[in-house]
């Protein structure tokens, strides 16, 4: 009987609205009017709602008070009536105040347990819907419905309710149901539920499953009192906002027809920013490194970040480029003001001093996501910082942005992986209500821009753009979430675009009536003058000289614009002190290590520790290599690889490498990582490589499947320290397609365009072995075509006075033995400055019985036979292995080829016994080594020239090296570009065949004809 009660109890307990079930719902019915308080605009009348049908009782939760799971209420029944103590203290008091087992409780003032469910129902709906009623936008243009939660009539509660107190403590609750909190009328907990949760905030947490996250917002949010702050502060927030607002109206007056996309519609994100800054600065943090789109940048460089106001309004008088080229300083492209970035040491309001960094991007939005979030872990990693205190991320996004850009998504995700993790960032969303010309209806699916940040649990404060206080509390919020939770965190700034997408556009032709309101409506900086002056908290004299005070510093930094020099500390970071540029000249260095020395290394890289078991396969493959290391010979790809680290290692370098499946190899050939077969514990041998090794000295990790937003990651992470080996390996190097715009804006441009150097190593697999059209080719062709180098001037090729590659933007490599990979990654620390570095890195290679190295080539001091002695260093061109003299009147042919098709041209050269034939390899393609590719052509002057490769021809290497071989040729009185010939695969759209046998064929024509005794 108590049973099927309590069931009858609990179906009169479930709002009307969740009987999804029975497909449809109760309604209220609408009595005579009657004078009495409404809720939410609906008209003034309320009624007790008809009782609800039942549900089925999996829809309720175990314990009412905060729901985790779903029980049948008639099980907890059971359950309390066999052990009162096995059930939840909330569900305790339920039973025994049902049953009358307990006298009743003190300050319930006749409550009954169904209204202390059904007012806990109410404000939960508060919690979880509130901010769907809360005033976000401040043109007032979103006539939002109020959602039906939100009536206390659906409730049960009548005018009659209102002045009675009741009581709504719950136990380990904050907030409104915190325990002990004081009775109160019905109208004061509604008047505080609509001030705390549908004001000029609104609220998204509920969908966080952790209880103690929760408590921590509820304290926040439902204790808060708005517009509680003392004078003091209402002044510093005033000068902020004045700051920011007039920054603006100065750039319009000075530079009318000018792009900058300005920040009129949303001055309060200036005050808010540094709201954040100041208090996490307070809360412990010493760096945050920013990332942001064009539209306000200008106003965060300015007044955020600190960047010289001259130096801003110089940029807009034509844009000077840095002095002192002789001692360093950088010419370059250049870019365009509101895509630059800077860094400054800021002091804060409480006395401590801040390090900010704004990285610089293109107009791509988002692409600058991951740059930031990796530069921020390398700034955690090089401080020491391993408990992400004192270094942070602050990234802007647009509101079409950041739910259209499928970077935000793969940003967002990588958030808490273990090696790319930074503690949490915190997001701001400038919601201009409009992408460009788009309306949110067709810009997105989702009610609000945010909700993709939903999936990481992360918090979200959206807040009106006009109320500067509740966007200053927001940010505080935010800064402070994120040092107390190490975790994601979002603000979005409800705003207006007080002009188009630029000061230029027209944008009444696409929003006319989001743009007749604009125009009437008062600036942020208007409401809140109007405010302060109305409450009687600053006089209008004081808020007068604060705008004298501010248009007097900018009119002194417009005068001192006019004859501004950067300098050269303005655009470099300080751990790249000493570093050249690609005006100063860089010495060559070698690269070679001593043999005895890479025996020791190789030994602690090969040896597993005794008590560990590895899989019977690994095991030998670590014995194969340990056998490399003893004898000297036979040594492959992965132990060059892995000497090459070692090495790096024991120098003091940090190495990282990361990308999708790196800890084994898609090729099953690297096994950095390795698993104890019984217990499943990791082993890293490169982690010991000297004694006391740091943690994350060598990082090698497998990525999420993200190309864009992890080499994106990697890119910014190698930007922060020059110090450090940074690679990132695509599984197929054709995936690297999926990160294009990185390749493109950053990584090919970003030192002509921002002046900022870095080594990053991009390792792509390449090859044709007829695995189709998509697992071939890296598109060798897209990194040569984005090659800056002249292809009709050959450069100073001099040792002593070269600077070739610091003149070009990055090096493109197709590497063919062990020895020559070890010697390009170590050429990347061994040097005066940094280049991005592409390498066409091998497939089948890898375990080619051909394609092994002595430990003699990882030294080189005395050479060996078939060898170039160009000293202890990265062979750029691999000559002929036959040993031919200076001059070789008698070869008939010269074939210059890059990769893996040597070795088949060599194969078949032996198999038909071409003896009059020569086989040079490119090794690096950009920039050309035109003094090794003049000595072969001379070494060979009745030759034919012959350009060989796998690649169609309007791929590969070919379209690039075509003209700079016939410069080459030219310069040597060697032909010209008419007696330069092809062997390849004809023009393609798709990269390779997907027939085996057809590929079969092909490479077997391809190789023949390159031999062929019939001239071409």
């Amino acid at each position: 009987m108590a049973r099927c009660l309590a069931a009858r109890v609990s179906s009169r307990l479930v709002l009307p609205r969740l009987r999804v079930e029975t497909g449809s719902f109760h309604t209220i019915v609408r009595p005579a009017k009657r004078d009495a308080v409404h809720f939410h605009g609906s008209p003034r009348w309320m009624q007790r709602p008809p009782a609800p049908r039942s549900v089925p009782l999996s829809r309720l939760t175990d314990n009412f008070l905060d729901g985790t799971s779903s029980v049948y209420l008639e099980e907890l029944q059971c359950a309390w009536e066999a052990d009162p103590r096995s059930v939840d203290e909330s569900w305790d008091n339920f039973f025994r105040n049902f049953t009358g087992k307990a006298a009743s409780s003190p300050g319930l003032s006749g409550q009954t347990i169904q209204e202390s469910m059904r007012l806990l129902l109410l404000v939960r709906a508060y919690q979880v819907n509130g901010h769907m009623k809360a005033q976000l936008d401040p043109l007032g243009l979103e006539q939002r419905v109020p959602p039906q939660d939100l009536n206390p009539a659906l409730y049960g509660f009548t005018d009659a309710d209102l002045d009675r107190e009741f009581f709504i403590g719950v136990w380990r609750m904050s907030g409104f149901l915190s325990e002990n909190r004081p009775v109160q009328t019905l109208r004061a907990i509604l008047r505080r539920l609509e001030q705390a949760y549908c004001g000029s905030i609104g609220y998204e947490y509920m969908h966080i499953p952790d209880r103690d996250k929760c408590n921590w917002l509820r304290e926040r949010i439902e204790q808060h009192v708005p517009s509680n702050y003392s004078r003091e502060k209402q002044a510093i927030i005033l000068d902020r906002l004045i700051w920011g607002t007039r920054f603006e109206n100065f750039l319009a007056q000075k530079w009318t027809a000018a792009k900058r996309f300005g920040l009129e519609g949303c001055e309060t994100l200036i005050p808010g920013m540094k709201e954040l800054i100041d208090r996490a600065a307070d809360l412990g943090v010493d760096s945050i490194v920013i990332g942001m789109p064009h539209r306000g940048r200008l106003n965060v460089l300015g007044n955020v970040v600190r960047k010289p106001l001259r130096h801003i309004f110089s940029e807009f008088s034509a844009g000077i480029r840095p002095a002192d080229v002789e001692k360093g300083g950088y010419t370059g492209s250049g870019d365009v003001k509101y895509h630059l970035g800077t860094s400054y040491d800021r002091p804060t309001r409480s006395g401590k001093r801040i390090h900010l960094s704004l990285v610089a991007n293109p107009s791509h939005l988002e692409a600058v996501d991951p740059v930031v979030i990796g530069k921020t872990r390398a700034k955690q990693y090089y401080s020491q910082d391993v408990e992400r205190k004192r270094n942070m991320a602050v990234l802007l996004h647009g509101d079409g942005s950041f739910s259209g850009q499928g970077v935000v998504y793969e940003t967002l995700h990588l958030s808490d992986l273990p090696n790319y993790t930074t503690g949490g960032t915190i997001h701001i969303v400038v919601n201009n209500q409009v992408a460009f010309t788009t309306d949110p209806k067709s810009s997105r699916s989702s009610p609000y821009c945010t909700d993709v940040a939903k999936a990481l649990n992360a918090p979200i404060f959206h807040v009106n753009g006009d109320d500067v206080e509740a966007v200053v509390h927001a940010c505080a919020m935010a800064a402070e979430w994120r040092c107390h939770f190490k975790a994601d965190v979002v603000v979005d700034i409800v705003c207006y675009r007080r002009f188009g997408h630029n000061e230029i556009d027209e944008p009444n032709f696409t929003q006319p009536k989001m743009y007749q309101v604009i125009k009437g409506h008062p600036t942020s900086l208007d409401i809140y003058e109007k405010k302060l002056a109305q409450v009687g908290q600053l006089k209008k004299e004081d808020i007068a000289r604060v705008h004298d005070k501010v248009m007097a510093i900018l009119n002194e930094e417009f005068q001192s614009s006019k004859d501004y020099i950067p300098k050269t500390q303005d655009w470099l970071a300080a751990y790249w002190t000493g570093f050249k540029s690609p005006e100063q000249l860089s010495r060559l260095r070698n690269t070679g290590v001593k043999p005895e020395i890479l025996k020791n290394f190789g030994k602690a890289i090969t040896t597993l520790p005794p008590t560990f078991t590895p899989h019977r396969a690994i095991k030998k493959v670590y014995e194969q290599r340990a056998q490399m290391i003893e004898t000297g010979e036979g040594v492959d790809w992965a132990t060059a690889e892995a000497l090459a680290f070692a090495t790096l290692l024991a120098e003091g370098n940090h190495v990282r490498l990361s990308g999708q499946d790196v800890e084994r190899g898609t090729f099953s050939h690297r096994h950095a990582v390795i698993h104890d077969q019984k217990s499943g514990e990791k082993y890293c041998p490169l982690n010991h490589v000297v004694k006391n090794q740091k943690d994350e000295m060598f990082t090698v990790s497998n990525s999420s499947l993200s190309e864009f937003g992890v080499l994106g990651f990697e890119l910014g992470y190698s930007m922060e320290n020059p110090n450090s080996l940074v690679c990132w390996e695509a599984q197929f190097g054709d995936f690297s397609n999926g990160c294009q715009v990185i390749f493109d804006q950053f990584l090919s441009s970003g030192e002509a365009k921002w002046l900022r150097q870095t080594g990053l190593v991009v390792l792509l697999p390449h090859g044709y072995d007829g695995q189709g059209p998509e697992h071939s080719s890296a598109r060798l062709e897209r990194f040569l075509q984005m090659s800056d180098d002249n292809p009709f001037v050959i450069p100073e090729m001099e040792v002593s006075l070269r600077k070739q590659i610091q003149e070009c933007n990055w090096q493109v490599v197709n590497v063919t033995t062990p020895a020559n990979y070890f010697h390009v990654l170590r050429r990347q620390i061994h040097r005066d400055f940094r280049k991005p570095l592409v390498v066409m890195a091998p497939k089948n290679l890898l375990r080619h019985q051909a394609c092994r190295s002595s430990l003699s080539e990882f030294n080189d001091v005395e050479g060996h036979p078939g060898f170039d002695k160009q000293g202890t260093r990265f062979k750029r061109l691999i000559k002929d292995q036959n040993n031919h003299a200076e001059v070789e009147s008698g070869v008939r042919r010269l074939v210059l080829c890059s990769g893996k098709v040597y070795y088949e041209l060599d194969e078949e050269r032996q198999r038909v016994g071409a003896k009059d034939v020569a086989i040079c390899r490119v090794e690096q393609l950009c920039p050309v080594p035109y003094d090794l590719l003049q000595r072969e052509l001379r070494r060979y002057p009745n030759a034919d020239v012959v350009w060989c490769q796998e690649e169609p021809m309007n791929m590969g290497a070919f379209p690039y090296m075509a003209p700079r071989l016939a410069t080459a040729m030219v310069s040597v009185e060697h032909g010209s570009f008419e007696d330069l010939k092809y062997v390849g695969r004809p023009p393609s759209a798709a990269t390779a065949t997907g027939f085996g046998s057809v590929h079969s064929r092909e490479q077997k024509e391809l190789v023949q004809k390159a031999l062929q005794e019939d001239r071409m």
